[in-house]
């Protein structure tokens, strides 16, 4: 039974880790591409804070297929009249890793 507990803390906290590491690589990530020219997590800046397009996500089961097309191919007329950027060198599973991250902030 101890065995059984101490492979299950060891597993939450590997699984915690591994989140922050997430939350480190995505905000990395975010600033090599410019997002913070525009954006910021509950300030608009040029584009919506990252808070708001959180909010506007919440409940979305495709938000961050949403979002990471958006941060792919750009998009316009979502939040106004500026325009964002098309980012289409970007990986797969790095646009994937950068929307859930802005969708897992705090509207």
């Amino acid at each position: 039974m101890r065995t059984l507990l101490a492979l299950s803390f060891l597993c939450a906290a590997a699984s915690a880790h591994a989140a922050d590491a997430d939350l480190v690589a995505a905000a990395d990530l975010a600033k090599a591409n410019g997002c913070f020219s525009c954006h910021s997590a509950t300030e608009k800046i040029v584009g919506p804070a990252f808070s708001s397009i959180a909010g506007k996500y919440a409940g979305d089961k495709d938000g961050v297929a949403t979002l990471s097309q958006s941060i792919q191919m750009g998009s316009s007329g979502k939040w106004g009249r500026a325009a964002m950027p098309a980012h289409s060198s970007l990986k797969a599973q790095d646009l994937k890793l950068l929307a859930a991250w802005v969708l897992a902030t705090k509207p």
